[in-house]
């Protein structure tokens, strides 16, 4: 992947997010418990029902893994998106290169805590959709088979 195929890749997802904000997150924001139960919920809901079943669900805009702004995501070992509950666009991109606001690799940074410790929270720096403002951002991880399922909030 080029450098500027990255960049773009990021800004249009970037962009998604912020395009996406006035109906997902017009509700409210949920926190840091909100965002580990959710991602508790998700694997339970993955190990019931399968990979197959749980990706398409998790990607469901409409779905139950849409809380006011929370929302899944998942991503292999390879960092590429297998579900995203608000932004289709991304599923099946390599994220691997994607950087945030401080150039820190965000998906590898990712790889890096679950493979190492099986889950974890990751910080850093992300636009936010309903504000338009960089903010600092964390995101709740576990490690699954072979996959990282997550969910971000914005602090």
């Amino acid at each position: 992947m080029t450098g500027i195929f990255k960049r773009l890749l990021s800004l249009t997802i970037a962009l998604g997010l912020l395009a996406a904000a006035p109906a997902t997150f017009a509700q409210g924001k949920g926190n840091a418990d909100d965002a580990t139960a959710l991602v508790k919920k998700a694997v339970a809901f993955y190990k019931k029902n399968g990979r197959e079943k749980a990706l398409a669900e998790f990607s469901d805009p409409k779905g139950q893994f849409i809380d006011r702004d929370l929302y899944i995501f998942v991503i292999d070992q390879k960092a590429k998106m297998l579900a995203h509950g608000t932004l289709p666009k991304i599923i099946g991109k390599d994220v691997i290169e994607m950087k945030d606001a401080d150039g820190n690799f965000l998906f590898k940074n990712m790889l890096e805590l679950v493979n190492s410790k099986g889950s974890g929270w990751v910080h850093y720096k992300w636009p936010n959709p309903i504000t338009k403002n960089i903010e600092a951002k964390s995101t709740y991880l576990e490690k699954v088979d072979d996959l990282v399922i997550g969910c971000g909030i914005y602090k």
